[in-house]
């Protein structure tokens, strides 16, 4: 069984490794005029990322040899955890604002949303909780509810950053985890009116929601101002016809997407790679998702799955 563990999906690690790599390139490309104007180098945001690499790199080999079944001892600490560092980010002198939200914490010169840290919590403590209950799970009190709570809790903290759709994909994470446990459809269902009341009135009462919302199903009915992002980044990815003006060759990311490292870096990576490049990104990601739920799939404990 050790040895098993510790040999890891070959396809899924040489995709995950191509994807780690055309990040690394992408981020460079993307963003060496912007770090040139605000930073006078080039390499600012690639360092960041190169650091940040090495971590994930370290993380990853560190679990590879990790017994997971560990992990349960665990998950009061890893629940705890998780709200702590919710609350922490809205601590002000805590918390790190920018662009009107405060979704960040600062540890020297390293930034970290705790939010991406607590979705891997709440997934570890609603993994380890269906897989005792699974007898439960037909039951909405006793099997759906708990679960519904705990993630109903993060996603308010985490709205009050504010950050809807960070919250959004936590809510649809442990609502599919739970459905794949064997949880009643007509539950979910309710789960997720509820859900899509709640959300409703925070997307109507917030003008700048309301405005994303709209400038999304029709960007060009406000050009200059909230449609600007999308059509800037339409721009970039019809540019770069089939295959690609070359890459470091993008003319959208002097200044014409500000987060063209971030938020619209696909619009940089069709703009340079073209449709060819933009597949193979998307066919990389498609096979990251095939193999991990391949792997969920074969696995023998529910917990691991």
């Amino acid at each position: 069984m050790s040895s098993k563990r510790k040999s890891p999906d070959f396809v899924l690690f040489i995709t995950v490794m191509c994807l780690l790599v055309i990040g690394m390139v992408m981020v460079l490309s993307a963003s060496e005029y912007k770090t040139l104007v605000y930073y006078n180098d080039s390499f600012y945001y690639f360092k960041r990322q190169l650091l940040w690499s090495v971590l994930g790199l370290i993380g990853m080999f560190y679990m590879i040899n990790f017994d997971y079944k560990r992990l349960r001892q665990y998950i009061t600490p890893i629940l705890a955890i998780a709200f702590i560092l919710l609350v922490l980010v809205l601590i002000p002198g805590v918390g790190v604002e920018v662009n009107d939200a405060t979704r960040w914490i600062g540890v020297g010169p390293i930034q970290f949303a705790p939010a991406e840290l607590v979705k891997l919590c709440i997934i570890i403590f609603t993994a380890y909780g269906l897989s005792r209950s699974r007898g439960r799970i037909k039951s909405f009190t006793a099997g759906v509810l708990p679960y519904m709570v705990v993630m109903g809790l993060a996603a308010l903290l985490i709205l009050l950053q504010p950050d809807l759709g960070t919250a959004l994909s936590l809510a649809g994470i442990v609502i599919v985890m739970v459905f794949a446990a064997g949880a009643r459809p007509s539950h979910l269902i309710t789960v997720v009116a509820a859900g899509f009341a709640a959300v409703v009135p925070l997307i109507a009462l917030e003008p700048y929601r309301l405005k994303r919302l709209m400038a999304f199903l029709d960007p060009w009915a406000d050009p200059q101002e909230t449609g600007f992002h999308i059509i800037q980044g339409l721009y970039a990815i019809g540019s770069g016809g089939l295959f690609g003006l070359g890459l470091g060759q993008s003319k959208q990311k002097f200044l014409y997407l500000p987060e063209n490292h971030t938020d619209f870096i696909f619009a940089i990576i069709g703009e340079e790679l073209g449709f060819i490049g933009a597949t193979l990104v998307i066919m990389l990601f498609l096979l990251f998702i095939w193999r991990g739920l391949k792997i969920a799939i074969a696995s023998p404990d529910p917990f691991a799955s």
